[in-house]
């Protein structure tokens, strides 16, 4: 009997089947064929299945890769610095206290960026501080100065500003605190005369979609105003605020532009400035004269206000009017007004609580609130540029009481600035005012400053 092959021996341990002996023999894999066997298989069952992800394949989708590797490094990049850094003395002597020496010092520092898809960032800090001993000029509550007259500009670090918008549509929506300034600043404004300016928590809304037609909305929770919140008298804190403002105006009539607003101001914490007020102006210039030698402008203005919420005096109701013209020719300026915050029968005055009020009723700011009886101001001003590229200005009021007749004094203003190379400006500026007791008194302020800004 012939010995057993190869082949049967090796599958030998299981049940013997001469058949699949034979075909085992006939078909024996080489280990090239076997290869071969195998990446057919492989081919056929492997044409639906999906690849095993790589590196490649498991990453972030590429606009978001776009977005954070490039877009975001590019909007920083292209971003813009801004520094301001403001030196000041003021001297400030009122008749009932005694004269304030503040030498302060204002340094500003923020970061734009360039837009990404719309967005924006802002962020910007400040700090305000006294040059020497601050017990030389005096805050509200005695803070330093006691018995020297108030100069609004306290000590403080701070941030400013800091805020995201998203534009799309001629239309911009900004978010966070903010600058916020409307019209001729009478009724919203950001006080920049101040070391510390006014800024608002605000969500605002402004579109120019319409063709000369612009719409503002604004939605006011926090009014962070000059003192910074640091002081202890009531009256310097910041609003809480539950306010709405609406201005809108329109720039396509043939001399002006034509604007109309709402202010709905509700603050929980100052009851007495929690006010409604209606209005419209309409303002612009026009040359007129050979060849339009003579430019005159004009301003008219009127609004009705009421008490809102948790206003103090109930059934509170005054009216505002204003009217302004001036003439401009061969560099002189000439001009004058008549404005009036009225009264609700002696009892509270027209307000203006958000206003830049420095610009306003003249510089000694004797009237950064409207008296009970309402005011009155006839004003004159006359302003043109001296050798050497200095520009000035003189203004005298007339101030008077809308209700009872009172008189509030007069006062005259001065000022004139240099503008030294393209970052730096001088400017030097005085408010006397001849007062009338018990509304106002005797006062003198000076301001010499320069301010460099980048």
């Amino acid at each position: 009997m012939a010995a057993p092959s190869a082949n049967v021996l090796s599958i030998r341990g299981r049940r013997s089947n001469p058949t699949s002996e034979n075909t085992m023999n006939k078909t024996k894999l080489t280990p090239f064929a076997t290869t071969l066997v195998l990446s057919a298989i492989s081919a056929v069952y492997g044409q639906d299945a999906k690849p095993v992800a790589t590196v490649e394949n498991a990453s972030a989708p590429q606009w978001l890769q776009d977005t954070f590797d490039g877009k975001i490094p590019e909007a920083l990049a292209k971003g813009k610095f801004n520094l301001n850094a403001r030196l000041r003395y003021e001297y400030a002597d009122a008749q009932d206290t005694s004269p304030s020496h503040a030498p302060t010092i204002r340094a500003r520092f923020g970061f734009t960026s360039a837009p990404v898809y719309g967005f924006q960032g802002m962020l910007e800090g400040e700090t305000i501080q006294a040059i020497g001993d601050r017990d030389n000029y005096g805050l509200p509550g005695g803070v330093s100065g006691p018995g020297k007259t108030i100069v609004a500009d306290p000590v403080l670090t701070q941030l400013n500003q800091a805020w995201l918008s998203y534009s799309n549509w001629k239309t911009t929506l900004k978010g966070g605190r903010q600058r916020i300034k409307l019209d001729n600043d009478r009724f919203i404004g950001n006080v920049g005369w101040r070391q510390n300016e006014q800024t608002y928590d605000a969500v605002y809304l402004q579109s120019k979609y319409v063709d000369d037609l612009t719409f503002n909305y604004g939605y006011l929770w926090e009014v962070n105003r000059i003192f910074g919140d640091v002081l202890p008298p009531a009256a310097t804190r910041d609003f809480t605020s539950d306010s709405h403002i609406i201005n809108v105006s329109y720039t396509g009539l043939p001399f002006g532009k034509l604007t109309g607003y709402s202010y709905i101001l509700a603050f929980e914490n100052s009851g007495g400035n929690s006010t409604a007020t209606y209005g419209a102006n309409f303002s612009g210039s026009q040359p007129v004269g050979a060849e339009g030698a003579v430019k005159l402008g004009y301003w008219l203005e009127y609004a009705h206000q009421t008490g809102h919420r948790n206003q103090t005096t109930p059934g509170f109701d005054a009216d505002y009017y204003k009217i302004e013209g001036s003439g401009t020719a061969k560099g002189f300026t000439l001009g004058g007004g008549y404005e009036v915050l009225g009264s609700d029968g002696g009892a509270k005055g027209f307000g203006t609580p958000l206003a830049t009020l420095h610009a306003h009723n003249g510089w000694a700011d004797a009237f950064l609130a409207t008296p009970a009886t309402g005011l009155t101001d006839a004003y004159a001003f006359a302003g043109t540029k001296l050798p050497g590229d200095v520009p000035v200005k003189v203004v005298y009021h007339k101030f008077d009481a809308d209700f009872g007749g009172g008189d509030h004094g007069y006062e005259l203003d001065f000022v004139a600035s240099k503008a030294l190379g393209k970052h730096w400006k001088a400017t030097a500026k005085y408010a006397w005012l001849d007062g009338k007791a018990p509304v106002t008194v005797d006062t003198q302020k000076l301001w010499l400053e320069i301010e460099f800004n980048f």
